[in-house]
């Protein structure tokens, strides 16, 4: 399968890159910066320079044939960025027409926020026009049948001994936000792109 995976030089978007790559996959890595992964090298690799806020250079990398993975995201030294990154990125990328998309939220944004808690709300809500910007992002690719995992707090931890996906309707209740691994969310997302399950749909991915 040709994966095309946004964001990938982030956490995420590496541990996205390295399963993917472990499974067989033909993996294109959009990144900024070509160098930002000169440390992953594979003969199914292809690094290549993309830019969402030049949708042409995303419509050149992506075709009808592929599975888009975004684990495109807004790190705390990005503090000063635009505060619409996400929302034009999934405009970019459901534009290119790609065969399926599979992309990263947060638990507790949106139509999960009740479920989260209001400890995860407030938390949130101090992300101002950030959080409005996950939350119209992921409405452009439910709108485009695409599949959003709400991850809670993101941590470079080991692969738990048994990662599942629940559906929103079935999220556990949760006092603090729950954590979860970036390499359990990888390997989720991934599972997701060879066979869809949540289309058009919100899911939590949860660690074992």
């Amino acid at each position: 399968m040709k994966i095309i995976i946004l964001g990938a030089s982030g956490g995420t978007g590496r541990e996205l890159t390295k399963q993917a790559l472990a499974r067989g996959h033909e993996v294109i890595a959009i990144v900024r910066h070509i160098s930002s992964m000169d440390d992953m090298k594979s003969d199914q690799l292809t690094v290549k320079k993309g830019d969402v806020y030049d949708a042409s250079s995303i419509a050149r990398i992506v075709s009808p044939d592929s599975v888009v993975i975004s684990g495109l995201g807004v790190s705390g030294k990005d503090k000063k960025s635009k505060t619409d990154v996400l929302t034009t990125g999934a405009r970019a990328v459901v534009s290119a027409n790609p065969k399926r998309i599979v992309w990263l939220g947060a638990y507790g944004s949106g139509p999960s926020a009740r479920a989260a808690g209001w400890v995860t709300r407030t938390i949130l809500s101090l992300m101002g026009d950030r959080l409005k910007d996950k939350v119209n992002a992921d409405a452009h690719i439910l709108h485009a049948d695409g599949s959003v995992f709400h991850a809670g707090i993101l941590s470079n931890n080991a692969m738990s001994e048994n990662p599942h996906v629940v559906e929103l309707k079935n999220a556990p209740s949760s006092f603090f936000p729950p954590s979860i691994s970036r390499a359990d969310v990888a390997h989720l997302m991934l599972d997701e792109a060879e066979t869809p399950r949540f289309s058009g749909a919100i899911a939590l991915p949860l660690k074992g």
